[in-house]
């Protein structure tokens, strides 16, 4: 299905680069990528701004996203793998042939775990994500103290499985402040092969998503509007997604899908307002990554995402729905 909003044209950020890492056949929900230079490009490295705050906040505000290679501390990044990848052992997803660090799937199991499985009590995880170099670099990109969601995604992409969609994360947590940001954390190697995520450049200064799209919410029901059964429609009936043809979309735009072969202890941030989505592991090892949202102290948290009365985040469905006349 084509969606409304693949029919803008936008020329790229003057800091796009063109030059890519070497790729094999590459496909995002199955459909072909486009691999011309034009279309697809490397993630530019932020890392020489990280003293330097205003620079920080005029590249995330041209750019919509800061790629810093090598940011994090690898020592934190291979515990915090070494973790996830025990209890992915004790669930019985790895092979027992090789070692469980490599994250080779058995050929009868699907990845598709509740993040809390794989982040509740993960200390090693915690650290890495909450504490020290991540907080550090959100204090001087914010400019002041810094809280977070309470809830933690994960994401343990299997071979051969299509990739995250096409979004911005505003239609998912937009009720508190929109000066949110998501760092996006590779949990071990994961080079292109292996399905890494993809950042749009520039998507987040398109004004008719900023019109249409990013003013929905996927838990917001439409108290005027029916759908075919009978039920008040969703607000978002596609829950979030921009397109079923990631490449077909980046083509109606006119922006490049930007991306590398990431190492440990890199880290790619993004605004909420900024489209991206993943590519599909074509390699042989589980790719892992973990998402987690930063905002100033002072402002308003979706209360979606955060512990209230010692209870944990409500997330998305029944309790999380609201009325409006849409």
């Amino acid at each position: 299905m084509k969606s409304q909003f693949e029919n803008r044209k936008t020329e790229p950020p003057a800091s796009y680069n063109a030059n890519m890492v070497a790729a094999p056949n590459l496909t995002m929900m199955g459909h072909t990528v486009d691999t011309t230079p034009d279309a697809f490009g490397q993630l530019v490295d932020s890392t020489a701004l990280l003293e330097d705050g205003d620079a920080l906040r005029a590249r995330m505000a041209d750019d919509g996203y800061l790629f810093l290679r090598g940011h994090l501390d690898r020592d934190q990044v291979a515990a915090a793998r070494l973790e996830i990848c025990r209890r992915l052992a004790n669930m019985g997803y790895l092979d027992e042939r090789y070692p469980i660090i490599e994250a080779i799937p058995t050929h009868d199991k699907i990845c598709g775990f509740d993040p809390p499985a794989l982040t509740m009590d993960n200390e090693p995880l915690m650290r890495l994500l909450y504490a020290g170099r991540m907080i550090t670099f959100y204090e001087s990109l914010l400019g002041g103290p810094v809280s977070h969601f309470d809830y933690t995604w994960f994401r343990t992409l299997n071979p051969n499985c299509p990739a995250t969609c096409p979004h911005c994360d505003v239609v998912y947590m937009g009720r508190g402040t929109h000066n949110l940001y998501t760092s996006w954390t590779p949990i071990g190697d994961a080079p292109i092969e292996d399905g890494p995520l993809c950042i749009m450049q520039g998507s987040h200064r398109v004004q008719k998503l900023h019109d249409h799209y990013c003013r929905t919410d996927v838990d917001t029901v439409c108290r005027n509007r029916k759908s075919g059964d009978g039920q008040h429609r969703l607000q978002s009936p596609n829950f979030g997604r921009l397109s079923n043809n990631p490449p077909r979309l980046r083509k109606n735009l006119g922006l490049p899908f930007l991306t590398t072969d990431f190492k440990a202890g890199d880290l790619l941030v993004f605004s909420i307002f900024t489209i991206h989505c993943g590519l599909d592991n074509v390699g042989k090892r589980i790719r892992m990554s973990s998402d987690s949202r930063y905002q100033l102290a002072c402002e308003a948290q979706d209360e979606r995402w955060i512990s209230i009365g010692g209870k944990p985040p409500i997330a998305h469905g029944e309790h999380a729905r609201q009325e409006l006349v849409c």
